[in-house]
Parts: structure tokens; C-alpha cells; sequence
């Protein structure tokens, strides 16, 4: 008996010290918080994704009178089934879906996706479960405000009541990329911080997917995966499925028209202070409420949907600048384009892309002597630019002309082929237009491309021919 009992001891001891190590385990990453939604589907064997979302809002403990006025109640859809989940599911949920940010700047309810971007995970779920919605209930009329709408409204008034704010952003660090846990904002945080936006173009993606289908995904969890899980093969994005969050601006500038969401934004605004507040807004309250969305929208337009998204130093694993940068004197008069040659393959992931570039920071800074990469972007064909010295301080990268342009590198060596198109197109055309847009290139600038011989028999760069031909804002 004693001998059964000391097994049975022994037993339970495992099992406690499995599951802390499975509590233990989990990281503020789209794939854990995935791998959470399917645990709970598997547990809850056949239950409709409306359902499955419904319980993670609940678990959440989202009763905003909002979110309640667009999707309903639980009780009030008629939706019985609840889905069961052990209370450190359940935890983990709340922790990813409440979205807040700490007075020392630590914004919560965010992830890490695969690709290299934060995400705030609420608005992703709230825009596919208007999305997934009856026709009857006029579910379009949830996309924006659950999405955006409401959290740029209430940023582009914090921002015109406040000084001491900003309209949009930041974006932030986390504290370990391989093992996230923490995410630290780079500035003082608006109501729609770069992950909340993310979240929010996210959620209206797939809000408009899942709406558009005939019948209903058959899983949450395989909905969200198809979307920020998504590996690149050799022909990278160009063969790639247009919808993954990897083309998220791209899909996002397809769907969203700045007019209706101007006309969203101040709508949800009236809503909310009805709703909030319990208050009516006054006509001229409007009219001055419209004025001021207007002048947000602008920059919305030019941050999230003209310009590109770039990885920033802390996330490729950047190390710091060696002795004291250069300020460049704004704006510019040129971009040059450069390809690394070495690594000599194009990078398809944010693993490799990063550690790509980490490459190149330490062969600049060690066997170069330059203080720093010396690149001011790279574009990777992961559908990203990454952050070298920047768009403020002088590079290294065109010898004579540091000071006179920015240098934009391709990963990969281009003497004979060229990088993809959709790789191609974020330098050239976004890129480049955000530049001129945010007033650091001239609206009349140059791209000049670096001829990069290999050896005497190569009849040329391909790259550089490409370049040449290239007529985008007075380019030659």
C-alpha cells in the first residue's frame, strides 16, 4: 500500500510539474497564442468559430458597452455554447486580448508574429467576428469602428487636446524576439500605437475574408495560421498568397478607401460618447470633431498606408553605433541602390533576413572599421525594409555621396538576376514615395544604382540596368 501510494505521489508531482512547464512555456507570440486557440477548439470538438470567438471575448472579460453594441451579448445572439478552458488558458487569453499600456511604457495585450511585426491581438478577433456575423445583423457597419475607427478617433483627439502626445504610434522592442514576454514602446504611446494599427488593418482583412465566404472557416485557429504563418519558397512573395500579413499594407491600401474611413472615424466617435458618455454630440461638436480626424487621417494615410513597413535595429538584433552619429541635412537629393553581393541568396523570412543583417552590421563595423552598417535600409524579400542607420544619420554607403543621399541595399546578389517584383516595388515605389511625402527626399530626386562587378568576364549587373530605367519622382 505504502508502495502504491509513494507512485501515486510521485505521479502527481509530474503531471504539476508538466503543466507549469506548460504554463511556463507560453511567450507573447502569434504562434503560442495560436497553438492556445487550437487547444481550446480540440477541447471543444465541432464548435462553430463564432462560438470559439465569443468565449475567448468572454474570457477576455470584453463587456465594453462598445464592442457589446456592435457584436451583442453572448445571451443575446442566442449562442448556448460556451467553450471550456482550463483557468491558465483562460488567463493566457486575457493577458493576449486586454490591451493596455503601464505608466513605465510597456504596452500589453500585443504579440510577435513570424514575420517581425507586433500585433495587438483584440481588434484582429473583433474584426473577424463582425465579419463572421448574420447578414441580418449588419455586421460591415462593425468592421471599422471595432477595428480602427474608434482608437484613431480617440488618439487624433487626445493629440488635439494635449500637447504632450502624439497622433499615432510608436512602435517598440521586445525583450527577447525568440522568447518574447515584454514589449517596451520606443516613445510616449498614443491611443493607436503601431501594433494596435496592425491589429486593426488585420482584423479588417480578415473580417472582409471571412465575411465574403459562403460558409464559415471551419477553424479559427486555421484562419489565423494561413495568415501569419506563412513560409516563403524560393520564389518568395511573388508566388506567395495574396493574403498573409506579410501584405498587410498592401492589402490594407486595396480595401480602404481615406474618405469612408474619415467618415468611420468620426462616426465611431459619436457612438462612443453616446454610448461612454452618455452624451449626444452637438452639431458644431462635430463639425470641429470632423476638422480634426480630417488632419489625422492625413497622416494615418502617409505612415501606415503610403509608407512601408521597416523592421526596427531592436528587432534584427542591431549592435549599437560606435562612437557619435552624423545628422543628415534634410531633405536629400538622392537614392542609391546598392546589393549585398554577400550573403548572396535572397532572405525569406524575418529569421534569416535578420540574421542577415547582423551579418553585414559585423563585417561593416569589424573588418570595415565603419562605425555601424553602413546601409541607411535593406530590403529583404520577406516583404520588409529593415532599419540600418536610419532615416536621420549619414551612412556609408556610396563613397563621396554619404552625406548627399540615402543608401538602399538588396539582400542578395543581383549581377545576373533581379529580385522579385513585389521586392523591387517596396523600394522603388513605397519606399521612395514616403520619402518624398515625409519631406527627406526632394520631389525631384535621383535614384542612382551601384554597378557591382564580380570579375573581368561578367558583362555586367542586372540590378544597375534595371535602375536605369526606373522614372518615379524625377528619377534617371
Amino acid at each position: 500500500m505504502e508502495k502504491q501510494w509513494t507512485w501515486c505521489l510521485a505521479f502527481l508531482m509530474v503531471m504539476v510539474s508538466v503543466h507549469s512547464d506548460a504554463e511556463v512555456s507560453l511567450t507573447q507570440h502569434m504562434d503560442d497564442f495560436i497553438s492556445v486557440v487550437e487547444q481550446v477548439e480540440n477541447r471543444n470538438a465541432g464548435l462553430d468559430p463564432l462560438a470559439v470567438l465569443r468565449g475567448l471575448r468572454r474570457a477576455a472579460g470584453h463587456t465594453d458597452e462598445f464592442i457589446q453594441h456592435f457584436l451583442g451579448t453572448i445571451k443575446e445572439d442566442g449562442i448556448s455554447e460556451v467553450p471550456v478552458m482550463d483557468s491558465h488558458v483562460s488567463d493566457f487569453i486575457g493577458r493576449a486580448l486586454l490591451h493596455s499600456v503601464t505608466e513605465k511604457g510597456r504596452e500589453e495585450g500585443v504579440v510577435l508574429t513570424a514575420d517581425g511585426t507586433t500585433v495587438a491581438v483584440s481588434p484582429v478577433l473583433l474584426g473577424i467576428e463582425a465579419g463572421l456575423l448574420p447578414k441580418a445583423r449588419s455586421h460591415v457597419r462593425g468592421w471599422y469602428p471595432l477595428t480602427l475607427a474608434r482608437n484613431l478617433g480617440l488618439s487624433f483627439q487626445h493629440y488635439h487636446r494635449s500637447v504632450h502626445s502624439q497622433r499615432l504610434g510608436p512602435d517598440g522592442c521586445w525583450d527577447k524576439v525568440t522568447s518574447p514576454q515584454a514589449f517596451t514602446l520606443s516613445d510616449r504611446p498614443s491611443f493607436a500605437t503601431d501594433a494596435m494599427v496592425n491589429g486593426g488593418m488585420d482584423g479588417m482583412i480578415l473580417g472582409k475574408k471571412v465575411s465574403a465566404q459562403s460558409r464559415r472557416p471551419l477553424k479559427l485557429s486555421s484562419l489565423l495560421r494561413g495568415y501569419y504563418c506563412h513560409r516563403l519558397d524560393r520564389e518568395g512573395l511573388d508566388a506567395a498568397p495574396r493574403l498573409i500579413s506579410r501584405l498587410r499594407r498592401e492589402n490594407f491600401r486595396k480595401l480602404v478607401r481615406p474618405s469612408i474611413l474619415q467618415k468611420q472615424v468620426v462616426k465611431s466617435l459619436v457612438v462612443h460618447q453616446k454610448l461612454i458618455h452618455n452624451t449626444t454630440m452637438l452639431s458644431q461638436e462635430k463639425k470641429e470633431l470632423t476638422a480634426v480626424v480630417k488632419e489625422g487621417i492625413k497622416e494615418f494615410v502617409q505612415r501606415y498606408m503610403e509608407c512601408p513597413a521597416i523592421i526596427p535595429r531592436c528587432h534584427w538584433g542591431a549592435e549599437p553605433y560606435r562612437g557619435t552619429p552624423t545628422l543628415l541635412s534634410l531633405p536629400l537629393s538622392f537614392m542609391y541602390i546598392h546589393h549585398t553581393y554577400q550573403p548572396s541568396q535572397p532572405c525569406l523570412s524575418f529569421q534569416q533576413c535578420s540574421a542577415d543583417m547582423r551579418s553585414m552590421q559585423r563585417f561593416h563595423q569589424d573588418d570595415r572599421g565603419w562605425d555601424d552598417i553602413g546601409y541607411s535600409f535593406v530590403a529583404g524579400s520577406d516583404g520588409y525594409l529593415y532599419e540600418g542607420r536610419g532615416w536621420h544619420w549619414r551612412g556609408a554607403h556610396t563613397k563621396g555621396y554619404n552625406s548627399k543621399g540615402y543608401g538602399v541595399s538588396f539582400i542578395g546578389d543581383y549581377t545576373s538576376s533581379l529580385p522579385s517584383q513585389q521586392t523591387m516595388e517596396l523600394v522603388r515605389d513605397r519606399l521612395a514615395s514616403c520619402a518624398v511625402s515625409g519631406g527627406r527626399l526632394t520631389g525631384n530626386f535621383t535614384i542612382h544604382g551601384h554597378r557591382q562587378l564580380v570579375n573581368t568576364t561578367c558583362p555586367g549587373d542586372a540590378l544597375y540596368s534595371e535602375i536605369t530605367g526606373w522614372k518615379h519622382f524625377g528619377v534617371v
